[in-house]
């Protein structure tokens, strides 16, 4: 594929574990599941699932900007949380991002995520028009 982009976010464990931060397909992107992870591997948030939701989605738009989109561009949601009773808390951040965009949007519980201070995990997909 000849327009393929794949986007990095500069974590070790991308190359070991072989998958990009995003990937940009012509007007196609598709942001990997994000945590609240620090560029050192630490977890931002820890205890805090609105506050591991809203890293999350800025580590997100990081990724758009780079492969040439923005949150207005995303047209679905996915969220992995750990306890579904904090629904209301990681919404309403949600909420602040795309309260006017509208993505279709999913939540689900999982029992637990790679690093058990991970209480949130979001991937996006984008479209950016013809």
């Amino acid at each position: 594929m000849a327009d393929r982009k794949n986007i990095s976010s500069g974590a070790p464990w991308e190359s070991i574990v072989g998958y990009s931060r995003a990937v940009r397909i012509g007007n196609h992107v598709w942001v990997a599941g994000t945590t609240a992870t620090d560029e050192s591997g630490n977890v931002v948030g820890a205890g805090d699932p609105a506050a591991q939701t809203r890293y999350a989605l800025l580590k997100i738009g990081r990724a758009l900007e780079e492969a040439g989109a923005t949150f207005a561009d995303i047209v679905r949601t996915r969220t992995f949380v750990t306890d579904i009773s904090q629904w209301e808390a990681i919404g309403r951040v949600h909420g602040e991002f795309f309260g006017a965009i509208r993505p279709a949007a999913t939540m689900v519980e999982v029992s637990k995520l790679i690093d058990l201070a991970h209480l949130v995990e979001i991937e996006v997909d984008a479209y950016l028009g013809d």
